[in-house]
């Protein structure tokens, strides 16, 4: 039996990792600013991540969510008061879609409606709803279109309100830094005016927090420098450092009902060990302001670099888009082989930087080195 293929693959195969750092099976050293899609919260192999882990392994790895587990509580208390939403209540899951995907459910049974607003280049999943409200329909298969989703353009609050003046609107769905869509930003001002017209149709707010969020725009939340809260945030990648695992915060107004969400092996031992090692890590090392630090300091330094081929560099804290007047595929090829460094993708022309946010400013300039002598060639 072979792979189903389903991603053009490297020919390289990594075996070790340390922080910012990881070797392929031939030694091979390389740079990582992708973090295997912004997963890589607190750096490859951490010791007191590893340390938790291997402890909690030996001790008891999964039991079903039949019986408590204090393990979630202890969790769901900490990120809390780390995300500043100690008020909300905690759903654990196990990828960005799933939580995408509970959340709309939730927005549904709330209000009992089924149409939902997303944005134009949005990407929140590939489950069966979550995929219907992203924006790309090469990856909506006929089952999956349902006509639940209007794609309005991002920051034009004029389209949105006119939607939601119809009364008819579930949930407005929405990352405040689209990545796949292209490190694209949303305005403080269209958001703030969003959550208005929600408040006053009834309509439910989802902040999709997914790859923006978990402290890697230099805040704990993307949507924090917007001065917005959110009725539901979703939270993957970053929160388990890979171990696969995801949350949804839901605010007080929602009740909780017995049997309308359920989850196998959502919030689980082993994964609730990684999240709460996460934690200890990103408060102990002071990732959030780290990663706000030293993600100013590399736009700034790749501005002034004045590169070719480079026609913007936008984004927030360790997200990173780097615009270019070439297709990245090239220039991405070449950083990998020639310069043995990971970068990210977006659309066909920019490249998508989500370093690990244990990122230095020495390796900052390490990167712009790399691709300084890949676009100079």
């Amino acid at each position: 039996m072979k792979l189903y293929e389903v991603y053009p693959l490297f020919d390289i195969a990594i075996e070790k990792g340390k922080g910012c750092k990881v070797w392929d099976s031939n030694g091979q050293e390389y740079l990582d600013f992708y973090g295997g899609h912004a997963v890589i919260s607190i750096g490859h192999c951490h010791p007191h991540y590893v340390e938790m882990m291997t402890h909690q392994l030996n001790t008891l790895g999964f039991y079903s969510n039949s019986v408590q587990n204090p393990l979630q509580q202890q969790l769901a208390e900490r990120l809390g008061k780390a995300s500043g939403y100690d008020d909300y209540r905690l759903f654990l899951v196990n990828s960005g879609a799933e939580a995408n995907e509970n959340a709309m459910k939730l927005a549904s049974f709330y209000n009992g409606r089924t149409r939902i607003l997303s944005a134009e280049k949005a990407f929140h999943g590939r489950t069966s709803l979550a995929v219907e409200v992203t924006n790309n329909p090469k990856i909506i298969a006929p089952i999956n279109a349902n006509n639940h989703v209007t794609y309005l353009p991002l920051n034009d609050i004029s389209a949105w309100k006119a939607e939601i003046e119809k009364d008819d609107v579930c949930a407005c769905i929405i990352e405040c830094i689209q990545g796949v869509g292209g490190i694209r930003m949303v305005e403080a001002d269209f958001l703030q005016q969003l959550r208005t017209l929600c408040d006053q149709h009834n309509t439910v707010l989802i902040c999709d927090e997914i790859q923006c969020g978990y402290g890697r725009s230099g805040r704990f939340f993307a949507h924090q420098h917007l001065g917005v809260r959110p009725d539901l945030v979703t939270v993957a990648k970053g929160i388990g450092n890979g171990f696969p695992m995801s949350g949804l915060l839901i605010a007080p107004k929602f009740e909780a009902v017995y049997g309308q969400l359920g989850t196998t092996f959502g919030g689980n031992h082993l994964a609730c060990t990684a999240a709460l090692a996460v934690l200890d890590v990103i408060e102990s090392e002071h990732l959030v302001e780290n990663a706000a630090e030293v993600g100013d300091y590399l736009m700034a330094q790749l501005r002034e670099a004045n590169l070719p081929h480079v026609t913007d560099i936008r984004g927030r804290g360790l997200m990173i888009g780097i615009e270019l007047d070439v297709p990245y595929k090239e220039i991405r090829n070449r950083l990998v082989h020639e310069q043995h460094c990971f970068t990210g993708c977006s659309g066909t022309n920019v490249l998508r930087l989500l370093p690990p946010l244990c990122v230095t400013k020495a390796d900052a300039d390490d990167f712009i080195a790399r691709l300084t002598a890949v676009l100079n060639a």
